[in-house]
């Protein structure tokens, strides 16, 4: 956990710094201003949103332009953006749908709610065979601990440190980062949490051995908590792209079958591509017993998330686990529909895998010409640059980092900082050759300008 200036630098860039500040009085025009103080006389104040940067005006394809007519290449998009915003697939699917049935009612199924489920299973490896749908990712966490409290008996869970599971109650008990769970007071009963299995780098000779102790003492709780129903934890961490190694969730898998402990993967932010497969658990070769949707689910239209869980799970008849009131809403089933016929259509798997390497590639350069860049970490279409101001002491730039992410933007690439040292860079996976090498120059130049001192260059 990082803090500067009472600042918690966790989840993404915070919104109250003299650098965002100053960034705004430089390009931000008379009108940006007065919606902005309108929005910030209605909207609460909280950490990451209100205030908010700059008004957005539209958004197509890779970008999102702002009132002014700037447009920038979105390298966030809360990770919703796999097929680009206002993909004429889904905009048309929902379009139709509206005509047809604008809203499912409860008690009821409807064609494109079945056939979303239908298509997910199919995809879907192993016997990950029984659906839920949900509004919203958080939802379909709360889903997921409810069902393993009643397939396991057993209230408990363990999660780790770091991680984050969405913003309710629930789903911040389980989660791990102080920026959500500081002065929340009692949370969850049973919340157990341990290190991420890179935690202890700094005192051993590599990951590799951080990992192996982080299992150890997973494997110390199990033995002495026996009421544990579930692990739930992100196979890839996507805020500031942690990727265990492969050996890592070999041994979870293992631990987790022989102390009768469900696995919950929470994909909400990773699957559908964005680590080059249809599921991020996929590049380990494991099965969990319950995968988590949403995001990108809804084509960056609709709200959608989904739980997807093996069929022996199929326990609960008598209780409700989700029961929204837009559970299987048609509109955002046809959405999340044309979403994944179109990443077939386009081989959009492929083409994550394919510029991936071209990042991967454009990203070390830089790190062999800028010392400031301590660590590059990724997958896909996902990665993240660490700042740092001496490699040895692995000391964050965090001044360096966020003014990085404003000179970026001045020339027209938007993504957040995670860790307070961390570019999070996670482009839509549409996006072309020619805009990714654009969006690695912008990035490059950007090093270059602020970070001469820690670079010599």
């Amino acid at each position: 956990m990082i803090r500067e200036q009472g600042f918690l630098r966790t989840e993404g860039d915070v919104n109250l710094t003299e650098g965002r500040k100053e960034w705004q009085r430089n390009h931000l025009s008379a009108e940006a201003f007065r919606l902005l103080e309108e929005d910030q006389a209605y909207f609460l104040q909280q950490s990451l949103s209100t205030p908010c940067l700059n008004v957005i005006g539209r958004s197509y394809d890779i970008y999102i332009e702002d009132i002014d007519g700037r447009k920038y290449m979105d390298f966030h998009g809360n990770s919703v953006h796999q097929v680009g915003y206002g993909n004429e697939s889904v905009i048309r699917a929902i379009k139709e749908q509206l005509d047809i049935l604008p809203f499912s009612p409860r008690r009821y199924t409807n064609k494109p709610a079945i056939e979303l489920a239908r298509k997910l299973v199919e995809l879907a490896p192993g016997k990950l065979n029984k659906v839920l749908f949900a509004p919203g990712g958080t939802s379909a966490v709360s889903m997921a601990l409810k069902l393993a409290r009643k397939a396991t008996g057993k209230f408990k869970t363990v999660s780790l440190w770091d991680s984050f599971h969405g913003a309710s109650l629930d789903a911040i008990s389980v989660g791990g980062e102080a920026l959500f769970r500081e002065g929340m007071g009692p949370l969850l009963p049973g919340s157990l949490h341990i290190m991420p299995y890179n935690s202890y780098r700094c005192f051993l000779g590599g990951s590799a051995e951080s990992a192996t102790k982080s299992l150890d003492y997973l494997e110390y709780v199990l033995e002495r908590e026996r009421d544990v129903g579930a692990i739930i934890l992100e196979p890839i961490r996507c805020t500031d792209v942690q990727i265990p190694p492969k050996f890592y969730y070999e041994r979870l898998r293992r631990i987790c079958d022989e102390h009768g402990t469900l696995l919950i993967f929470d994909e909400i932010p990773t699957a559908l591509g964005r680590t080059g497969k249809m599921f991020a658990f996929e590049n380990y070769d494991i099965l969990p017993d319950i995968v988590l949707l949403g995001k990108g689910l809804g084509g960056a239209v609709f709200p959608m998330a989904a739980m997807l869980v093996n069929d022996s799970l199929d326990v609960a008849e008598e209780i409700a686990l989700g029961h929204f009131t837009h559970e299987k809403s048609s509109v955002g089933c046809a959405a999340a529909l044309a979403t994944l016929q179109y990443m077939e259509k386009y081989q959009l798997l492929e083409r994550s895998r394919t510029l991936g390497v071209y990042m991967k590639s454009r990203l070390e350069e830089m790190k062999e010409r800028f010392p400031v860049i301590g660590d590059v970490r990724g997958i896909g279409l996902l990665y993240g640059v660490e700042l740092v101001k001496d490699r040895g002491t692995k000391e964050k730039a965090l001044t360096e980092a966020e003014a990085v992410m404003y000179h970026c933007m001045e020339k027209g690439l938007s993504f957040k900082v995670s860790q307070g040292n961390v570019l999070t860079l996670a482009p839509p996976l549409v996006i072309t050759d020619v805009q990714l090498e654009e969006a690695m120059d912008i990035l490059e130049e950007s090093i270059r300008e602020v970070c001469g001192s820690l670079t010599g260059r």
